[in-house]
Order: C-alpha cells, then structure tokens, then sequence
C-alpha cells in the first residue's frame, strides 16, 4: 500500500477517533445523569407506592440501561479503531 494512503487513512482515523471520544465525554455525563435520575425516581417510586411511580421508575432505568448500551458501543468502537491505527502505524513503519 502507498504511504501516501496510508497517511490519508491514519488521518480519517484519527479524525474518527476524536469524534468518538468527544462524545465518550459528553455520554459519561449523560449516563451520570441519567443513572442519577432513575434512581431519585425508583426512590420516589417506592415511597409513594403508585402505580404510575413505578411505571415512570422503570421507564427511567430503561433509560439508563439504553445509555449505558450506547456508551459501550462507542467504548468498543474506539477500541477498533485504536487497533486499526496500531495496523495502520505498523504499515507505514514497515516500509
């Protein structure tokens, strides 16, 4: 492969790459929030004994449990690129 490709793709990486990571940051105090929110609303949810508190203290751990999956994805996904750039690295070095 070109270095110059292999330049070209080591840049969009590392675009990519800041992207994710920037929203890693703004998710982690989202799923803080979040996390935060259900909780205060379970809370509620079992001092008040209704049924529509309960309902709204489920819906707020869904929630969370959604952000959560999100995060991890994100968190997989900077760990595939961080590995592509490794490869990538190596080929530029290799020769």
């Amino acid at each position: 492969m070109a270095a110059w490709l292999t330049q070209r793709r080591l840049t969009q990486n590392a675009s990519r790459l800041k992207q994710l990571r920037a929203e890693l940051a703004q998710l982690d105090e989202q799923v803080m929030h979040f996390r935060d929110d259900a909780d205060d609303t379970e809370l509620r949810a079992l001092v008040s004994e209704t049924p529509g508190a309960a309902q709204e203290a489920n819906q707020a751990r869904k929630h969370a449990s959604a952000l959560d999956r999100h995060r991890q994805h994100v968190v997989d996904e900077i760990a595939k690129l961080e590995a592509r750039q490794d490869e990538l690295l190596d080929k530029l070095t290799a020769g």
